[in-house]
């Protein structure tokens, strides 16, 4: 009987040393969640190949999944809590609006890590990924600025936050450093992902003689209404070449699979912190699609020199002197804008006269 019971407890402190092992060999379960559909040509189709670019950097060491079209607010915590209870051991939030759901849920989950795309909070669980959209925002705004027959360019917003209202102003700003007379319109469209949206907006705008279209909405659907009236545009956050050669001329799309290697590699080595990353042209995560022969050589030529300056960091597209839109001023002469300042974008800057919605 003692013999028995010596033979259980060594069996069960056998058992009790393998188990790490064991549960090292499993794979590190990755979750994402998307605000629209992975099929949607932009945004979500570009994080989603990212996801794929993990699978295929680490095979069988992770195991992906993901939920699209989560709406922001409510649903996204749900979501959230969703793949954490299926075990995720990091959870990727690919919108701007996921962020207080992240925060709420990661304060239930401490063990498990979470990224937030966009975003600004963090925690000891929680760290932030985003891209310097406004670099290729200048180098799209000054395709558009040589582009433009009528001197009226179009910008679809989503929401005024400071990574749209970047956007907007690097791209103007470009645009009116090699075209002085260009002016800029702006429609806000209110959402990330609604092609019926962002058709109407498109719509309106080439109803006031606009003949270039920037946007930052993510679907195709404006490249469908510019190729209709025989005007250009750009692809974004994915490189949408299947409007090329027009009226998809270029593209500003977003490399997340650069940010996605790295961060799974660093859970898997156990080097992961939660940490601000805010990559640009030089790091891979921001790049330009091919310019299509629809562009003047020199024109190209212009722009591809643009984005290696800006890649390289010897210029930055915020330098002075530069005034707000209210005449007041917000850089002098070379001074750089610090990305605290870019962060909290909350104005336009001078020469362009649409009204900010605050």
């Amino acid at each position: 009987m003692q013999r028995r019971t010596l033979l259980a407890t060594a069996s069960a402190l056998i058992m009790a040393l393998a188990a790490p092992a064991l549960a090292q060999d499993e794979p590190l379960k990755v979750g994402f969640i998307y605000v629209g559909p992975v099929s949607d040509g932009g945004w979500t189709y570009q994080h989603d190949q990212g996801r794929l670019a993990v699978e295929a950097e680490f095979g069988d060491r992770v195991e992906t999944t993901y939920l699209e079209n989560v709406p922001e607010g409510v649903d996204a915590e749900r979501a959230l809590t969703q793949l954490a209870l299926a075990g995720n051991d990091v959870i990727y939030a690919t919108s701007f609006g996921y962020m207080d759901a992240v925060m709420n849920v990661a304060a239930k989950f401490p063990d498990i890590k979470f990224e937030h795309n966009t975003g600004y909070k963090r925690a000891d669980n929680v760290g932030t990924y985003d891209g310097r959209f406004y670099e290729g925002r200048a180098v799209i705004g000054t395709i558009a600025g040589r582009m433009t027959e009528t001197n009226k360019i179009g910008y679809i917003a989503t929401f005024p936050i400071p990574e749209v209202i970047q956007g907007i102003n690097s791209a103007y700003l470009h645009a009116r450093k090699v075209n002085p007379d260009v002016e800029m319109r702006v429609v806000w469209a209110y959402t990330w992902y609604d092609p019926a949206k962002e058709a109407d907006a498109a719509n309106a705008l080439l109803a006031e003689g606009v003949d270039v279209i920037l946007q930052h909405t993510n679907s195709t659907a404006p490249l469908a209404q510019l190729q209709q009236a025989g005007k250009i545009g750009f692809g974004q956050a994915a490189d949408m070449s299947s409007f090329a050669p027009t009226p998809r001329v270029s593209s500003v799309y977003n490399n997340w699979a650069a940010h996605y290697v790295n961060s799974v590699g660093r859970v898997l080595d156990g080097t992961w912190q939660p940490d601000g990353v805010w990559g640009g042209i030089g790091d891979g995560i921001v790049a330009i699609g091919d310019i299509t022969d629809a562009v003047p050589a020199e024109v190209k030529a212009e722009a591809e020199a643009l984005r290696d300056a800006i890649g390289s960091g010897e210029y930055h597209p915020f330098t002075g002197p530069l005034n707000k839109a209210d005449g007041s001023v917000w850089l002098a002469e070379g001074e750089v804008a610090q990305d605290e300042d870019l962060q909290g974008m909350n104005f336009y800057v001078e020469g362009i006269t649409a009204q900010l919605p605050q």
